[in-house]
């Protein structure tokens, strides 16, 4: 019953759980990052322009975030630095884009916001490249 109740945990959970987390919210976010990243790459840089920056920009922006950063985040390369772009973009369209929809509409990117800003102040824990690129800079 202590451990239904208590707030110790093991570390290997922990990392196990990243590990899971990053793979799941990297492929779900993958879904909408992969057809705007053949967008661009087809030259259709129609879109909204939710910051007034132009609907290209914010194209190649958003594109940027749902599919480079999150592959980047399903290898867990960069991870903390890969959440930034993803949480920035989840914002304006939580904030912005979806401002006048009901929370309904908007409860699925605060849940990614929820997730990523778990990864950036986590990391990607010890089942990642970051980690094994830490492992290497120490020298074992």
């Amino acid at each position: 019953m202590n451990r239904l109740f208590g707030i110790s945990h093991n570390p290997s959970y922990l990392h196990v759980w990243l590990l899971l987390l990053r793979v799941g919210v990297a492929a779900c976010m993958l879904t909408h990052g992969w057809p705007k990243l053949m967008k661009v790459l087809g030259g259709d840089f129609q879109f909204m322009d939710p910051i007034g920056i132009g609907a290209a920009p914010s194209l190649v922006l958003v594109t940027f975030s749902e599919a480079i950063c999150s592959f980047l985040i399903l290898l867990g390369l960069a991870t903390r630095l890969a959440t930034i772009p993803l949480i920035i973009s989840c914002s304006v369209a939580a904030l912005v884009a979806h401002a006048g929809d009901p929370f309904g509409k908007k409860e699925v990117l605060v849940l990614y916001i929820l997730i990523y800003i778990t990864l950036l102040v986590l990391g990607g824990g010890k089942y990642s490249a970051d980690a094994a690129i830490s492992q290497n800079k120490r020298g074992y």
